[in-house]
Order: C-alpha cells, then structure tokens, then sequence
C-alpha cells in the first residue's frame, strides 16, 4: 500500500552524506581530493597518450581511453560535489541537479558494463585468433559497439530516472547518501517503491547477467587457449594481462550486484555509502593500473 497520496515536490534536496565530526570531514576532504585529481590525470592522461601516440592506435587502447574518459566523467559526477559538501553548512542539491546527477551515474555506469563486456570480446579475438584480429576488430565493428554501449547506457538511465522522479516525497528530502542514487531515493518516498524496486532488479540483474556472461564465454576460449601455449613466457604474459583485466571486471560488477539488487528498504547509510565510494571513487582512480600502467606498450609511450 502506498504511504502517501499526497504529492509535494521538493525543489531541492539535502546530501547527507557523511555525518563525522568536522575535524574527519576536513581530513576526508583532502583524501578524496587527492584520489579526484589521481582519477583525473591518471584518466585523462591515458585517453591523450593514445590520441597522441600512433603505436597506441589499436582497438585495444582505443576502448581503453573509451573506458578512461567514463571513469573520469563518473567520478566528476558525485567527487565535486561531495568535496564541496564535506567544508559547506548548506548540502542541498536542486531537483534538477539530482535528475541530472541520477542521469549521469547511472549513463556511466550501465555504459561502463557494456564496455567491460565489449573489452572482453576484444581480448578473446586477440588472443584466440591472432592472425584475424586486425581484420576483425576493424572500426566498422567496435566503433558501434561503443556507441551501442552508449545507447544503452542512456536509455537505462533515463528509464530508472522518470520512473524514480514520478515517485511522490512528501515526507523527507533527506537523502542518506553524497549523491543522488536510486536506493536512498526509493528510501525515502512515501509512494509504493514495489514497481520501482521490480524495475530495478530486472533491468539491473538483466544487463549484469547479459555483460557477465559474455566476459564469462570470452575469458573461458581465452583459457582454453593459454592451456595450448608451450611457451611459458607467453603464459606468463596472457595470464597477467587477463588476470587485470578480470580484477577490475569483477570488482565492478560485484560493487554493483550488491549496491542494486536489494530492497530499498535493506538500504543502510553507512555500509552502502562505502561501496558507492568504492565504485564510483575509488575504482575509477585503479582503473589506469589495472587495465594499462601495468603494460608495456603503455609505458614505452
């Protein structure tokens, strides 16, 4: 049953956020600005080198700086804000800020799964077949896949977004959260949050199963054809390769299956706000390490 049927738009709402004393706010605010400038020259940095350096122009490092602007762009969307919040008395955010944040995190987000998934398939034509690689990873076929990731990225967040702001919140405006996320949203609205709830396991558990999968099938050819290499340095350099990029695939997709597939009603400020700071801080800022600082290719340019 509904909680309310009364509607009252807010025209703004308040970041809880952090609720430590001031002295701890002072120090996480320097913390997390170092990790923010850490994401973006690490980030940003990635993407230059491989618009600058012609041995970098390959579909590999082209999804990669793909995969580095989104993170970069993700973690702009709540770290300023947040930064802000820790040294400001007023942590109100407007309404259409909110909308714009929720459009914006979960853009990235959903659009870094589809990624991670194309990267995946990449790393699988690389190595298991060699030969045709160039030819099949041309421009005509990842370049659709990353604009399709796009797509579904946007679609996804616009569809959570109308569905989350329709809701009535008519009892509080205070969000347990540093960013507007569709959790605490549903946590607080005196509407049924049932249909929402139902949306968000559907659509959420739908492109995790759809993007784990293929990482999945990909990695297990890749497997298989490590398995047939005599070369123990070539294993070696497979396995260390994969072995990143399976680390940060499954730290992603893990963040999320927890943050997203459970009740509004099981949302707990303190446990949850941890793995946001995780997936949409912390993460961006080791991609760069784990996808790329570690290879050669990237070091020699």
């Amino acid at each position: 049953m509904p909680r309310s049927t009364e509607h009252v738009r807010f025209t703004m709402f308040v970041l809880m956020g952090f609720t430590d004393p001031l002295e701890v706010q002072i120090i996480l605010f320097f913390v997390f600005l170092a990790i923010y400038l850490f994401t973006l020259v690490g980030n940003l940095g990635l993407v230059l080198l491989v618009v600058l350096d012609s041995r970098l122009h390959t579909p590999m490092y082209h999804l990669l700086s793909v995969l580095s602007f989104l993170d970069a762009c993700y973690s702009s969307v709540t770290t300023p804000k947040m930064l802000v919040n820790f040294l400001a008395e007023n942590k109100t955010i407007s309404f259409s800020g909110c909308v714009a944040q929720m459009v914006s995190i979960v853009t990235f987000g959903t659009t870094e799964c589809f990624l991670l998934a194309v990267m995946a398939y990449d790393r699988y034509i690389a190595i298991c077949n060699p030969l045709l690689y160039t030819a099949i990873m041309t421009p005509r076929v990842y370049v659709p896949l990353i604009i399709g990731s796009y797509i579904g990225g946007v679609s996804h967040a616009i569809l959570h977004t109308v569905a989350t702001f329709s809701l009535s919140f008519c009892e509080s405006n205070v969000i347990r959260h540093f960013f507007c996320d569709i959790p605490p949203l549903l946590a607080i609205s005196c509407s049924d949050t049932h249909i929402n709830e139902l949306l968000l396991f559907i659509f959420v558990s739908s492109i995790e199963i759809f993007a784990i999968l293929i990482v999945l099938v990909s990695y297990g050819f890749i497997l298989a054809a490590v398995l047939r290499i005599r070369s123990a340095e070539g294993r070696r350099k497979v396995f260390s390769t994969c072995g990143s990029h399976l680390t940060g695939v499954s730290i992603y997709h893990g963040t999320i299956l927890f943050t997203y597939l459970r009740p509004a009603a099981s949302y707990s400020l303190g446990h949850d706000m941890a793995i946001s700071v995780f997936y949409t801080i912390v993460i961006p800022m080791l991609n760069p390490i784990i996808y790329s600082l570690r290879n050669k290719d990237v070091k020699e340019a």
